[in-house]
């Protein structure tokens, strides 16, 4: 063996070895760092071609403790309650100040921290689910609620803080004491947040009275700091430079991070900025020849030059779990509001949900909500069983973001003019406006989606390229080229199995074991094995064709990324129906699911192999499908049972729009809904009574007053159905009525 070895490594390794490291683009500190934060999980199961679907199936089902449940149906209950939206942005542009004390009280901002610093200590479960529910109610509270949570100062605390900084803020934090903002975008690094021109210099200074003070200089300028405006503590990321060498030999350590208190000498808090009219306290700050103490650093000066590390392992949960939280929350609401809406509201003598057009769009929004939530609570388990996907994390929160768009972009256009008149009696118009902060913010979605999901992942999830990169970057060259060639023969076998598995799928079908499943599932799981396999095989071939030339093919890579967040998304849709229980009623649902999140994988798989512009590719294409394409568009046959779902009382409505805030009060916008809707499905039977009495009568002439007397007059309606009828009539007036303004 080993002169085999020594001959394939003479004649063949050792010049794909140096090609491939003169075609090797420059990886950048950051760049590794990014690639190595947090682990795969079923991202790298899926570029493996032949996924274990057991460990999916042994991953427990997102479940709250007695404790997390009791605070959802208490305290945050209670502050939905207390939130009024239109109050919040249009008069107040900010919370009650008895909301803040609320949030503060119940330690809101303490839901991560354990309770030993008097924090909450809850999942990463139950801190999506607070989220999503008040998301339901206020984009603005969520937002307040989330970000001490997600990306902050405590998150980084607990994984890197020194005992003296967490005994110091974590208590103050929890108890809303302190308030944090994290300070990392700035005018020239927007998503490109490695190439922050703030600047740290090391140096001996004066701090509280204290002379000869080894510390820090500071000079930033940052903009959209959620929470800034408000903040007393900041948590900072800047580049830190020595060159007189007080911390060690380098000059350059690199991005560091540190926790600035607000009211130190030399910090400004600019004024606000206001982010599509949102409420939410966000704003910009700066600050010139700040000093503080090198112990401001957080984790102590050993953290010096680590920022981007631990930014990066950060963010490998937060991208999980406040925005996907968010945007299913809203999701959820508008389909349980709009969904209602189409029922109540009539036209051309119909409810508009019984209309095939709105039946298309109220069918796409009951779809896309069911998979965003279900890839949202099977993400959330995934991390609390322990996993960190950091690609997965970038997926769900690209995914749920562009979910949540299409979903209320869709709601606006059956809500029509009760859409984009704002005021009180309108609940959809302030969500429709926040849109494009969740798709802007922790990285722009363009760039989620052109350069991380695939870019990153390819490098990341796949079996052997991190390590074939790591053998290309080492030192020792001639041990380098052993390792090379080890793993470029066992990436060529394993190219070559997948691409005979494919093959053979094509032929022979697809095979799953007899317990995959059951019989209306199985095939679903049948397509995604097969397509899962034609993944594996494109994108090896497409990366060992461009290698580092991938980075410069955004197009290409965006439709690997594509192809990559629809199986996860079905994988998810599969999970989720089965952790549910397999509910009949939830069938269509996962219909839609499976069928459309396949056939856009299918799709991004051959617009990818188009835009390689190989024949090669094409050739490979035609092996893996020699009968062409093998999922159709989702069944239109789905479209009314979907409907359906969002236009009646069923148990499908209830767990599609459950575990949000669901309000009682037929004073507030979407109470009025609840109420109009549950009142005109009592009278649905009267109505229909009515309807068909005005029809063989052919009483179209005459008012409704007229036609309801004939009716009592006739015994077909008891006075009990005409009470019915009169209090649905009244709530449908008072449901499509909309806001009007003396002056503005």
């Amino acid at each position: 063996m080993s002169f085999i070895k020594s001959l394939r490594t003479t004649l063949i390794s050792r010049h794909l070895y140096r090609m491939m490291q003169h075609s090797l683009p420059a990886i950048s500190q950051t760049e590794q760092e990014a690639l190595t934060a947090g682990n795969t999980w079923w991202d790298a199961e899926l570029f493996s071609g032949q996924p274990d679907w057991k460990k999916l199936d042994q991953l427990p089902a997102a479940r709250l403790t007695e404790t997390e449940q009791a605070f959802i149906d208490g305290p945050v209950e209670t502050l939905c309650g207390m939130l009024d939206d239109w109050d919040i942005t249009y008069h107040r542009h900010d919370l009650p100040p008895e909301v803040w004390d609320f949030i503060k009280q119940q330690r809101f901002c303490g839901i991560i921290i354990p309770q030993q610093y008097g924090g909450l200590a809850f999942s990463e479960f139950a801190h999506s689910q607070i989220v999503m529910k008040i998301a339901s109610r206020s984009t603005t509270a969520a937002v307040t609620v989330m970000v001490p949570n997600s990306l902050g100062p405590a998150k980084l605390l607990l994984a890197y803080g020194t005992e003296q900084q967490k005994n110091h803020y974590l208590p103050r934090l929890a108890r809303g004491q302190d308030m944090p903002a994290f300070a990392l975008t700035g005018p020239k690094a927007g998503s490109d947040a490695s190439a922050i021109p703030d600047s740290g210099v090391v140096c001996f200074g004066s701090y509280q009275g204290e002379d000869h003070v080894l510390g820090m200089r500071l000079n930033w300028e940052k903009r959209y700091i959620t929470l800034g405006p408000v903040a007393t503590v900041l948590g900072m990321a800047f580049r830190l430079y020595d060159p007189d060498h007080l911390l060690g030999e380098e000059e350059n350590p690199g991005i560091t991070l540190a926790l600035i208190p607000t009211d130190t000498e030399g910090v400004s808090i600019g004024q606000r900025h206001l982010p599509m009219e949102s409420a939410f306290q966000n704003g910009p700050n700066w600050g010139k020849d700040v000093f503080v103490p090198i112990d401001f650093i957080i984790g102590g000066r050993e953290r010096a030059g680590q920022g981007w590390r631990m930014l990066m392992q950060c963010l490998a949960t937060g991208r999980a779990i406040s925005l996907p939280a968010l945007s299913v929350g809203s999701s959820k609401f508008v389909c349980r509001t709009t969904g209602a809406y189409a029922r109540i509201r009539e036209q051309f003598n119909l409810p508009l949900g019984y209309m095939e057009g709105i039946e298309d769009v109220l069918a796409r929004m009951a779809g896309e909500t069911y998979v965003l939530d279900a890839a949202r609570q099977v993400t959330c388990a995934a991390l609390d069983n322990g996993e960190k996907p950091a690609i997965i994390s970038a997926i769900l929160k690209y995914k749920t973001t562009e979910g949540m768009r299409r979903v209320i972009n869709d709601a606006m256009d059956i809500q029509g003019g009760s859409g984009i008149c704002l005021g009180p009696m309108n609940y959809i118009g302030r969500l429709y406006q926040v849109i494009p902060i969740g798709i802007t913010v922790e990285g722009a979605n363009i760039l989620t989606r052109s350069l991380m999901i695939f870019g990153q992942g390819s490098v990341r999830c796949h079996p052997f390229v991190l390590k074939e990169l790591e053998a290309l970057q080492m030192q020792d060259k001639q041990q380098g080229l052993s390792l090379f060639d080890d793993l470029i023969w066992q990436h060529i076998a394993f190219f070559v199995r997948n691409l005979l598995r494919g093959w053979c799928y094509s032929i022979t079908g697809t095979h799953v074991p007899a317990d995959r499943g059951n019989n209306m599932t199985r095939p679903y799981y049948k397509k995604l094995q097969r397509l899962t396999t034609a993944f594996a095989v494109m994108a090896d071939f497409t990366l060992m064709r461009l290698g580092g030339g991938l980075k410069r093919k955004e197009r290409l890579s965006g439709q690997f990324a594509d192809v990559l967040s629809n199986l996860y998304l079905c994988s998810c849709a599969l999970k989720h129906f089965k952790n549910q229980g397999c509910q009949q009623e939830d069938e269509p649902l996962l219909h839609w699911a499976c069928q459309t999140r396949l056939f856009l994988t299918q799709e991004a798989l051959f617009k990818a192999a188009t835009l390689t512009k190989s024949i090669a590719a094409r050739s490979l294409l035609f092996l893996l499908f020699p009968l062409g394409r093998i999922v159709n568009p989702v069944d239109d046959g789905l479209t009314p049972e979907l409907a359906k779902i969002l236009i009646t009382k069923n148990p499908a409505r209830q767990r599609l729009t459950e575990d949000i805030y669901i309000d009682k009060k037929p004073e507030s916008a979407s109470g009025r809904v609840e109420q109009a809707f549950n009142g005109i499905l009592q009278a649905a039977s009267a109505e229909r009574k009515l309807r068909q009495f005005k029809k063989q009568n052919k009483l179209e002439e005459k008012s409704i007053e007229q036609i309801i007397d004939e009716a009592v007059k006739n015994n077909i309606l008891m006075p009990e159905e005409i009470e019915l009828i009169n209090q649905a009539s009244q709530a449908r007036a008072s449901t499509i009525g909309v806001d009007s303004f003396e002056k503005l």
